[in-house]
């Protein structure tokens, strides 16, 4: 259980979590397959373990794992639209007439519904974790989209969840500038060898950067002439590198060996005791690491009440 990207959303006010009334409220809204005229369900999983049994809430000390699932039936629109083509010029030629824009989606639907029941299925499963004491809710996903859809659907389920994204009080783009231009980032954090930079004009061009070392002549003349660092490789200390955007969107995000051997050390042989324990020794680095990069980058933006 190592996340690979991370969206971090920060309470607004104190909701008093607790795992056995969470439980509850997630099984009112269980993951289940697609009827045979759905396009698409969603709702929570077990985020460890399979059976009716497995729980929905994974509990590890202060923390807590939950899970959601998409289902959805894929119809390719080519085929659809293809299919209306086809059907549309039928009438014509059979009816000697023009087929206009309300028949036309009229047909449209009828297909789309004699379709779902052939079209393929995608399942699609996004993890998040609770952490009271820190304030936050952290999702396993670069989509503020997919991010919104599992907390919209955790909030029909308890009534209230008063979250917004973590902001900082200075542009990300302007602090990871700075680095890069510096050659130097904050205590604790390397720059790697990899980055975007764009121009802040409207149709500016864009400059990507991999495998490149970013102290070159060449990255600091792109700067001199006004580009911007939308996306920055970082490490932080001997435990996590990742890539991090303009928009707070850490990607990429890769645990060092020496935190993943500690968690097998700690799991043992079982199954559910590795999971248990990288579970939480990432949420344990995730309280040491988020505080000190929302400090590194300008200190966060704490909503009123919290």
């Amino acid at each position: 259980m190592w996340f690979k990207n991370l969206l971090s959303y920060r309470l607004t006010q104190e909701v008093p979590f607790e795992a056995q009334a969470l439980e509850a409220a997630l099984a009112s809204k269980p993951a289940r397959p697609c009827a045979s005229q759905e396009l698409t369900t969603y709702g929570f999983v077990a985020p460890f373990g399979k059976g009716a049994d497995a729980p929905l809430v994974h509990v590890s000390g202060e923390f807590m794992l939950i899970a959601a699932r998409k289902e959805e039936r894929i119809l390719p629109s080519s085929v659809v639209n293809d299919a209306v083509k086809e059907k549309v010029e039928e009438i014509e030629t059979e009816q000697m007439r023009k087929v206009y824009k309300k028949e036309r989606d009229q047909i449209k639907d009828e297909i789309i519904q004699a379709f779902l029941p052939r079209a393929f299925i995608r399942r699609s499963m996004i993890f998040a974790a609770i952490a009271p004491r820190l304030g936050m809710i952290l999702v396993n996903s670069a989509s503020a989209k997919r991010a919104e859809d599992l907390l919209s659907t955790l909030r029909e389920v308890i009534g209230s969840l008063p979250v917004r994204p973590a902001t900082v009080k200075i542009a990300p783009s302007a602090t990871m500038t700075d680095w890069v231009k510096s050659q130097q980032a904050a205590e604790g954090f390397y720059v790697l060898d990899e980055c975007e930079l764009r121009d802040t004009g409207e149709d500016g061009g864009i400059v990507r950067c991999k495998r490149q070392d970013l102290t070159s002549e060449e990255i600091q003349l792109h700067l001199s002439t006004g580009k911007v660092v939308t996306q920055l490789a970082l490490a932080w200390q001997d435990k996590l590198s990742f890539v991090l955007d303009d928009k707070m969107v850490i990607k990429r995000l890769k645990f060092e060996e020496l935190l993943q051997e500690q968690a097998e050390q700690d799991g043992g042989d079982e199954a559910q005791q590795q999971f248990d324990a990288s579970f939480t020794l990432m949420m344990m680095t995730f309280t040491e690491f988020l505080p000190v990069l929302f400090e590194a980058l300008g200190g966060e933006e704490i909503p009123q009440g919290v």
